[in-house]
């Protein structure tokens, strides 16, 4: 068996005392703050928690000689932080807008997007960065890993299948000027 770690905080003192404090406290710590909460799991946080922090410093609150007022005065602080937080959060939730109603995709949207993810996903990605980010070849090299040759490959591969994807459609490309793509 390994002696324990030197400089740890509860280190030092006897373990035995603070298991029996924590053996004979636990159970009414946790009811006392369930009563004073209404919460059961919540209370089983906060004393957790307190009895961490008592651990920290079992050498001073042993001394001190009311070592269960201080991990329930610690339990009820960090349940009121976490009540003035949630509290917070809601007050700022409620202030919130419901988001703007966001218009549907527009047909020829939608039709592109169906065909862009029936070719591979390297083709894809370079058709995606090059014609929709509006990035050169050498930079769509640059953030794929690729050689300059294979991304125009991968370019020229991606339009051939595009273009056969969407023949016959509202955005043939043999026949239809793609409108503008906004960005942002």
């Amino acid at each position: 068996m390994r002696p324990p770690p030197q400089n740890v905080p509860g280190r030092g003192v006897d373990e035995r005392d603070f298991d029996a404090f924590y053996t004979a406290s636990v159970g009414r710590l946790v009811g006392q703050l369930y009563a004073m909460t209404g919460d059961l799991a919540e209370s089983q946080d906060v004393v957790q928690e307190a009895f961490a922090r008592a651990w920290e410093r079992w050498a001073e609150l042993d001394l001190n000689g009311a070592p269960e007022a201080w991990v329930r005065t610690v339990a009820w602080r960090l349940a009121v932080s976490r009540w003035r937080r949630a509290r917070t959060a809601l007050a700022f939730a409620r202030r919130q807008r419901p988001p703007a109603a966001v218009p549907p995709p527009e047909p020829h949207h939608v039709l592109l997007v169906q065909a862009l993810r029936r070719i591979p996903e390297a083709q894809r990605r370079a058709v995606v960065l090059h014609h929709l980010c509006d990035l050169t070849v050498e930079q769509v090299a640059a953030e794929t890993g690729c050689p300059v040759g294979t991304v125009k490959a991968h370019l020229s591969r991606g339009r051939a299948a595009l273009a056969r994807l969407l023949a016959d459609t509202d955005l043939d490309l043999r026949t239809t000027r793609l409108p503008e793509v906004r960005h942002g």
